[in-house]
């Protein structure tokens, strides 16, 4: 039954690919080329790599011209590249902030110009601009359905801990109120540990040696990223412990580690797939279309049930291997 649900959400997927590229009619419309600004936090993450190759695809096939600008995790250097694409009188900006506070600053800069400002995965917490759109994904749905897995695992009751990614962010936020929805309709699980680990591996690996030492009833740890989980995994096999260690993103190295019993669940995330739509929504609000305030894209639930029959191309794209 599981195999037949990763079908299911890959096909939607594709589906959703095959939408975004459908309006190269509007691109062909509106006469000259349009020329994209894209904002993104740093080009590093796989998410945010995947996030641009499908931006680049679509523009191929769109034909647009994107002007990519890297801030490498630095939220200063963002706010200046947003104010230099500004600048530049790009048509369109697609936003994958760093910072969702500072972000808002370049939003309101962007409303000014009349640019129309698309934001991808991390949502501009403050100020008062105005977005075309959001494209997301429903990391309060993901959180909920992972942890609600989780529990089932150990028999809806145990002790557990967590690991945060960054405080404050858009993804930590409802990654968090996720779980806590699951935790709510499950008083047997008592959450003894947590801590921040920043998306990190090696933060997470260290986090959760001391979490063991402290709580020898540990059975399980949700970590609201791969790399987190992988962090958790690991430490716990150092310290000979068994547990069950789960993430989100779908990243190829933690499907593998499900595959070799080291982890047990990802919810694989699509941001190829969200890339190609930012640049498929941003021609369509230039040929005046209204789009939904907030689009949230699917997750799939990968366990040690179905990974077998997934590949991360379908989430990440070509570039992926």
């Amino acid at each position: 039954m599981r195999g037949k649900k990763v079908v299911l959400a890959v096909a939607t997927i594709a589906a959703l690919v095959a939408g975004t590229t459908s309006v190269s009619t509007v691109a062909q419309a509106a006469g000259k080329q349009k020329v994209i600004g894209v904002a993104v936090a740093d080009q590093k993450s796989l998410f945010y790599i995947a996030a641009v190759d499908g931006m680049k695809k679509a523009a191929k096939e769109l034909n647009v011209k994107l002007v990519v600008l890297s801030a490498d995790n630095d939220a200063n250097k963002q706010v200046g590249q947003v104010n230099n694409l500004i600048t530049q009188r790009v048509d369109a900006l697609v936003f994958i902030a760093q910072d969702a506070t500072a972000a808002a600053a370049g939003v309101k800069a962007a409303n000014k110009a009349k640019i129309p400002v698309i934001a991808v995965d991390q949502k501009p917490q403050s100020g008062n601009g105005k977005l075309a759109t959001y494209i997301a994904t429903n990391s309060v749905a993901a959180g909920e359905e992972l942890c609600t897995w989780l529990f089932k695992q150990i028999g809806n009751k145990g002790e557990i801990g967590i690991l945060h990614g960054v405080l404050g962010s858009t993804a930590e936020v409802e990654r968090t109120q996720g779980c806590q929805n699951a935790l709510k309709k499950t008083p047997g699980i008592k959450v003894v540990a947590e801590a921040t680990a920043n998306w990190d591996e090696t933060q997470a690996y260290k986090a959760v040696q001391n979490m063991l030492q402290a709580n020898p009833g540990i059975v399980a740890i949700y970590g609201e990223s791969d790399a987190m989980g992988l962090g958790a995994a690991k430490a716990a096999k150092d310290a000979n412990r068994k547990i069950i260690a789960v993430g989100i993103d779908g990243f190829p190295t933690m499907v593998t580690a499900i595959k070799a019993g080291l982890t047990q669940a990802t919810q694989a995330q699509v941001p190829f797939v969200m890339g190609q739509q930012s640049i498929a929504d941003a021609l369509k609000v230039l040929a005046g279309k209204k789009l939904p305030a907030v689009q949230y894209k699917p997750t799939v639930l990968v366990t040690t049930e179905n990974a077998n029959s997934v590949d991360p191309v379908q989430f990440y794209g070509p570039n992926v291997k």
